[in-house]
């Protein structure tokens, strides 16, 4: 009897415990239902013809506003052309000139919720704070609160930020001379802070190109083509324009008799152009420089003065030039200067892919006997942006 009667208390616990496992497990969703955030008011915007959108914004820049709306996509408009905008969500407001890297208190740029027309942002910070009006002239950039203030307090490790491409072509011909051409390159840059809108600190490139071409045929001595390059450069800056630099560089040249040319320096840059879409840097340098010839007698060391500039622009539906052009004078060997430049156009063609297309020339004064001065290439292929 005892064993029966102990036998139906556990039973009817062990049912006990089951009605309340399933009670708080149905009880759960509830609970976290109710914990859910509620869903932000949305951002209003009043176009001057009276015209509204509703959405949220998105950002700011100089003259204009992106905007957000779900039926429309993102909007670009200019201030002048906005009767109202109203903001459920804080913004930071940055004025015009503001420099980071000189001292300016985060806490001295206005945040909070925006209520702006075309001439004025009214800036609320929140209850108990006055708000602050910035004309929308003095206005740089308007940017989300949250994003403001982790940019401001982030220094990114060094395997983040990083963007780039790579490149890729190939020709193949099979007849009586069979010939192969394969040509690559990788560009890779890093540039911190990663918002435009924060005064640069550094900049990091590191580039990589190859061209490798043989051609043979039967009863005849292959003639080969091979070039590769590789060069870093790492940018400090003093000013938002104004940097100091260190660069390293190697060359191979089978075209030229040009075993290796190794180069090591640093100078001073100024970017001279820049905008959203553009920019222009001139530098100078002072470097010393090795080259080794497939001649060793011809080998030289070399202390050399750079001048150089480098150019990029964006054109509508992100068609992407850059250019640069170096001319490089020995200071102790008169006929032992050289030079180099290239212009890269890049044509999007399906989401991260896009066609590349690029003249590479490579001048030396002092090439061994038989070769040519002048190297030319023109490159073709595929490109994949990283993302």
């Amino acid at each position: 009897m005892a064993c029966k009667r102990i036998f139906s208390i556990l039973r009817r616990a062990s049912w006990a415990a089951v009605c309340l496992g399933l009670a708080g497990s149905a009880a759960v969703p509830a609970l976290r239902a109710q914990e859910k955030p509620a869903k932000p008011e949305p951002d209003v915007l009043i176009f001057s013809d009276g015209e509204r959108l509703i959405g949220h914004l998105v950002r700011s820049s100089g003259k204009s506003i992106t905007f957000h709306s779900d039926m429309a996509g993102d909007v670009t408009v200019d201030w002048s052309k906005i009767q109202e905008l109203h903001t459920s969500k804080p913004y930071a407001v940055i004025r015009k000139n503001v420099q980071f890297h000189k001292g300016e208190n985060p806490e001295q740029i206005p945040q909070g919720t925006l209520s702006a027309t075309d001439k004025n942002i009214e800036v609320t910070p929140g209850p108990g704070h006055p708000p602050q009006i910035v004309p929308v002239d003095d206005s740089a950039y308007v940017i989300d609160e949250a994003a403001f203030q982790k940019a401001i307090g982030r220094n990114p490790s060094i395997l983040r930020g990083w963007k780039g491409a790579i490149s890729a072509g190939a020709s193949l011909v099979e007849a009586t001379q069979n010939s192969s051409t394969f040509t690559g390159s990788a560009a890779f840059v890093r540039a911190i802070p990663t918002e435009d809108w924060l005064d640069p600190r550094n900049r990091t490139t590191v580039d990589f190109s190859a061209s490798y071409g043989k051609v043979t045929q039967p009863n005849t001595p292959v003639v080969k083509t091979a070039i590769y390059h590789a060069d870093a450069e790492r940018d400090e800056y003093f000013t938002s324009r104004v940097f100091a630099f260190g660069q390293l560089a190697y060359d191979h040249n089978f075209s030229q008799g040009l075993n290796l040319q190794q180069a090591y320096g640093g100078g001073v840059g100024w970017t001279i152009l820049k905008s959203s879409n553009e920019t222009l840097d001139l530098k100078g340098s002072l470097s010393y420089v090795n080259q080794q010839f497939a001649a060793p007698a011809q080998s030289l060391n070399l202390i050399g003065a750079t001048v150089a500039e480098r150019y990029a622009r964006t054109f509508p539906h992100k068609v992407l030039l850059n250019e640069q052009l170096s001319v490089t004078p020995a200071l102790n060997n008169a006929k032992a200067y050289s030079a180099a430049g290239s212009v890269g156009l890049t044509l999007p063609v399906y989401k991260r892919f896009s066609l590349a297309t690029g003249i590479i020339d490579t001048f030396l004064n002092d090439p061994p006997p038989g070769f040519r001065k002048n190297s030319f290439q023109f490159t073709t292929g595929l490109t994949y942006t990283l993302p």
